[in-house]
């Protein structure tokens, strides 16, 4: 039986424990992997949710100004470029950059190697918006990460890249033959 001294006990271990008799069979670790990294999960989007509410961001503008800022001097990029990362059609990316032109985020501006392009460009005070939301979303973040020590944190996130590649693998589609 999998047991957890009480004091180190958390939701998910209740959980597992009210589970167990009804499924015996449960891998009761993995499953307490999925559930805890589920649970952090929606709790981290939660806290960043806050964060861009005080900036008057949601987070698909917040991946917007992200996509921007990224992208380095003088953070433009295409419409339609932005679209493609952002997995939106061409109609919700308009509409996307309208909310951010309109709070001063963005600017429209004529692509001067295509006359019939626009360019996106960050604006200073989008790039101070997104810069001052990451950083207070990584001061929260970093409350959350003191629970571990420097070595912890290395080995969760060596764990947690083994699993993520297993799920890259995963999805990567089959090799075709020639």
């Amino acid at each position: 039986m999998w047991v957890v001294a009480e004091r180190e006990r958390d939701h998910v271990d209740r959980f597992l424990e009210t589970i167990h008799p009804v499924l015996p069979d449960l891998d009761l670790e993995v499953e307490g992997i999925v559930d805890r990294v589920s649970g952090l999960g929606r709790r981290l989007h939660r806290m960043l949710d806050e964060t861009l509410s005080e900036f008057g961001l949601d987070w698909g503008e917040y991946k917007a100004l992200g996509h921007l800022a990224q992208r380095g001097d003088p953070y433009r990029s295409t419409p339609g470029r932005m679209a493609k990362h952002m997995e939106l059609s061409s109609g919700a990316m308009t509409n996307r950059l309208d909310q951010l032109e309109n709070a001063g985020f963005v600017r429209r501006m004529p692509d001067p190697g295509d006359r019939r392009g626009v360019l996106v460009e960050l604006t200073e005070h989008g790039r101070d918006t997104y810069r001052r939301a990451v950083g207070i979303q990584a001061e929260k973040e970093a409350l959350i990460a003191a629970a571990l020590t420097d070595r912890e944190k290395a080995q969760l996130n060596d764990l947690l890249r083994k699993m993520m590649i297993e799920f890259e693998r995963r999805e990567q589609p089959p090799a075709t033959d020639p």
